[in-house]
């Protein structure tokens, strides 16, 4: 186990990481980066043009599935949820019992055009209704009564991505959260994995990590051949990989314009990475907000309009790429909401929920089964869909790895790739 540098700078990779990968994305460090380095990175081959991509969505707090799909013939729907049930004539049908949320017109309109495929009724067995302990259950790809240490991304990337250089530039996950690493990165093996956030608007953190750099820079010793340490190395891979990434996405110019939203600009920044041919293999970001326990209404209603349009300029920018046979998007939410609206015409933390899964190459429509709404006040959804089947699916049938590498079951994959 290696001891503390006696300066107070990390001495471990691995302490590195947990000090300046906090959300922060690095993008404020660009202006250390040897412009030399930069440019021999950019002049690097590009990966082969078939590599497929995987782009994780979370709706963070919740998302309530029966307002995302609605059960309009469903009689029990409109008796649990008396005022926030939504009439039959508004939703936009996605079949002869459901629809989707009238905010949803721009996902409506990829479901209609063959690109979305929704899986019903998503969750797992004995639920956890936390938050934390939710998220990293789904993150982990575990049981609701195991601790698994690595997650299903980064036990993807212990598997199929075994032959890549430890020491190179480009990341195979990128994660755009402004929270920190997400658990379903984390792995047994060091991979690449980059981080872009949330950390530009906080000056303290930046300033913060720009002192350690700073430092780490002038002070990292020699090994006994005279050569920097891996530290001093670490540090050189991360500003140059940030000085790639940052003018890859300033110099980006999309097909058509995004949304105005955050969540959009997550989606360029992705889009422009895919561009870059980067050997990137998984995209992460976030739309948060889900936790919708009063007013839910108009809450909701924004936020799926955020979804629904972020996502849809997604998919179109990447077929005016024609990247969009190389690329699938899905979403996941920790759980969904209760069946019936509490007394603030809101939702508390209930079970399972749809998802949605986005891409050119998907069997679209409904898979899976409906929840069953026959309940008592209060009484939760039971799942009819793993959410393991969900990651099976991805990566038996997209990402071409052994589904047992990354979610030990078996697990059935489903049709909707």
């Amino acid at each position: 186990m290696n001891a503390p540098h006696a300066s107070g700078l990390p001495a471990t990779r691995r302490e590195f990481l947990g000090r300046t990968a906090k959300g922060i994305g690095l993008l404020a460090f660009s202006g250390f980066a040897p412009e030399f380095l930069v440019r021999s990175t950019l002049g690097a081959p590009a990966p082969e043009t078939d590599r497929r991509i995987l782009v994780v969505i979370q709706l963070a707090g919740g998302n309530d599935g029966l307002n995302t799909l609605v059960p309009f013939e469903d009689a029990n729907y409109y008796r649990l949820r008396p005022t926030l049930a939504l009439a039959k004539d508004k939703v936009l049908r996605a079949g002869d019992t459901h629809g989707l949320h009238p905010a949803c017109t721009a996902l409506h309109r990829l479901l209609q055009d063959g690109k979305l495929a929704i899986v019903q009724n998503v969750g797992y067995p004995n639920p956890n209704r936390s938050h934390f302990r939710s998220t990293e259950i789904w993150e982990t790809g575990s049981s609701s009564d195991e601790f698994a240490p690595t997650g299903w991304v980064g036990r993807f990337l212990d598997h199929a991505c075994a032959g890549q250089p430890a020491d190179a530039h480009d990341p195979l996950a990128i994660h755009l959260t402004g929270t920190g690493v997400p658990q379903s990165f984390m792995a047994e093996k060091s991979h690449p994995i980059f981080g872009l956030g949330g950390g530009l608007a906080n000056r303290r953190e930046n300033e913060e990590n720009r002192r350690l750099l700073e430092a780490m820079a002038g002070n990292a010793p020699a090994d006994a051949s005279g050569n920097a340490t891996f530290l001093s190395q670490t540090l050189m891979d991360t500003l140059v990989t940030e000085k790639k990434v940052q003018r890859v996405i300033g110099d980006y110019r999309p097909s058509s314009p995004y949304p105005g939203s955050t969540f959009a600009s997550s989606l360029r920044s992705i889009a422009a990475l895919i561009a870059a041919r980067l050997p990137t293999r998984v995209y992460y970001a976030t739309l948060s907000g889900f936790d919708t326990h009063s007013g839910q209404g108009p809450q909701h209603a924004n936020l799926l309009t955020q979804l629904s349009e972020g996502l849809a300029a997604f998919q179109k920018d990447l077929e005016a790429l024609r990247l969009a046979d190389q690329v699938l998007t899905m979403t996941f939410s920790e759980f969904g909401r209760r069946p019936s609206e509490n007394e603030s015409r809101g939702t508390d933390h209930g079970t399972a929920a749809p998802l949605f899964v986005m891409g050119s190459k998907v069997k679209a429509g409904l898979h899976g089964t409906a929840p069953d709404l026959d309940l008592k006040r209060n009484q939760d959804l039971t799942f009819s869909t793993d959410f393991r089947q969900v990651y099976a699916t991805a990566m038996e049938q997209w990402m071409q790895c052994p589904s047992a590498a990354v979610v030990p079951g078996p697990f059935a994959p489903l049709g909707f790739v």
